[in-house]
C-alpha cells in the first residue's frame, strides 16, 4: 500500500513556509472533510488565511506537486488511498464572505455556500437565486459545474469570476469566458476561484420566500437530506432524468459492502454505515453498467472522484464506459 507521507512533503517547501499565515496538516483525513464521510488521507492540506495568503503559497508550490482543490465536500467522493500532494481546502474566514455589490448584485466567496446566497438576496429583495437554496454545496463548486436546481442554472447569475492559477496570478472571467453548458465549465481547470460577482432583480421579499420555501420543501421531501450523501450521483442523460433511468434498472436501494442507492431518491447515493470510497465508487459503477445493459443510457457521474485507489481494490469504469 502506497503511503502518504505529508511531514516530507512539508518539509520539501522550504523556510518559505514560515510566511504563511494559513494552517498546513500533513496526513490530512479526508473522511473528516467530505459529506460522504469516506476516504484515503490527504498528503499535505493547506488552507490559506486569504487570498494573499493562497498567491505566496502558490508561489512556493513547485509545479511538480500535484494541487487539488476541494470546496465544502458536499460532491465529493475520495479513494482510500488518498490524494497524492497538496489539497488546497479554502477556509471560511478568508473565503466565505458575502457582501452586495451595487444595485441587485452580490459578492460572495468561493466557500460561501448557496444557501447562503439564496439567504441574503431574499432580505435584500433581489430575486433570481432562491434556487441555490436547494443545492447542498459551496459556490466554488457550483462555479466549477454551473450547479442548478428547480430550472435555473449558475450561469444565468452570474457576471463574473475572480480566481489565481498555479502560478499565483490573478484572473478575472467574465460569465462569457466560463464556457458554461449543462453541469460543466471549460474554464482551465488550474484555475481557483476565489470569490465571484452575480446579478439579480427586484423581486418582493414574500414571492422569494415562498420560492424557497417550495424548494426546501421539494428537498426534504424527495431527497435523503439527512443522510450522508454526495447529492446527485450522475447527471441527466440527454432526454432523461437520471432517477428514473436507474430506477426503471432496479438500482432503487441497490447496495454495496456500506454504500446503497437512496430508496427515497435513487439518484443519491448514501454511506449507511462505514462505507469506504471502493463501496461507493464500486456501486456507482455497478449502477452504470445495469443502466446501459437496460437501456443503452450512458449515465455520466455527477459527484466528481479525487485520489487514487488502494492496491488490489482499484474501481474500473463499466464496460460500456468511454474513458473520463
Amino acid at each position: 500500500m502506497k503511503q502518504v507521507n505529508g511531514e516530507k512533503l512539508l518539509a520539501s517547501l522550504g523556510g518559505g513556509v514560515k510566511d504563511l499565515r494559513g494552517r498546513l496538516t500533513p496526513d490530512a483525513p479526508m473522511d473528516k472533510v467530505t459529506w460522504f464521510q469516506a476516504g484515503g488521507l490527504a498528503e499535505l492540506m493547506f488552507q490559506p488565511h486569504d487570498v494573499d495568503d493562497l498567491v505566496t503559497f502558490l508561489k512556493l508550490l513547485p509545479e511538480s506537486v500535484p494541487l487539488t482543490v476541494v470546496g465544502v465536500g458536499s460532491n465529493l467522493l475520495v479513494r482510500d488511498g488518498g490524494i497524492p500532494g497538496v489539497v488546497l481546502r479554502l477556509s471560511a474566514k478568508g473565503f466565505g464572505g458575502i457582501d452586495l455589490e451595487g444595485e441587485n448584485r452580490i459578492k460572495a466567496g468561493a466557500i460561501c455556500p448557496d444557501k447562503h446566497i439564496a439567504a441574503m438576496a431574499m432580505d435584500n429583495e433581489i430575486g433570481g437565486f432562491a434556487f441555490y437554496y436547494g443545492i447542498p454545496g459551496s459556490i466554488g463548486g457550483a462555479l466549477r459545474m454551473n450547479a442548478g436546481a428547480n430550472g435555473s442554472e449558475t450561469a444565468e447569475r452570474l457576471v463574473e469570476v475572480h480566481a489565481v492559477d498555479r502560478r499565483g496570478e490573478k484572473h478575472v472571467l467574465p460569465v462569457s469566458e466560463m464556457g458554461y453548458s449543462y453541469r460543466h465549465s471549460s474554464a482551465p481547470g488550474e484555475l481557483i476561484f476565489t470569490h465571484a460577482v452575480f446579478q439579480g432583480y427586484r423581486e418582493d421579499r414574500a414571492t422569494i420566500r415562498a420560492e424557497m420555501d417550495a424548494v426546501r420543501l421539494h428537498r426534504e421531501t424527495v431527497q435523503p437530506v439527512k443522510e450522508k450523501t454526495g447529492g446527485s450521483t450522475f447527471k441527466n442523460p440527454p432526454g432523461h432524468s437520471a432517477w428514473k433511468v436507474i430506477d426503471e434498472a432496479g438500482c432503487r436501494g441497490l447496495m454495496n459492502g456500506g454504500a446503497q442507492m437512496s430508496s427515497l431518491h435513487c439518484n443519491f447515493m448514501i454511506n449507511i454505515g462505514h462505507a469506504t470510497g471502493y463501496d461507493l465508487e464500486y456501486l456507482g459503477e455497478s449502477v452504470r453498467q445495469r443502466v446501459f445493459e437496460n437501456a443503452g443510457i450512458k449515465l455520466e457521474w455527477e459527484i466528481k472522484r479525487l485520489g487514487i485507489f488502494m492496491p488490489g481494490r482499484e474501481v474500473r469504469p463499466f464496460q460500456g464506459a468511454t474513458t473520463e
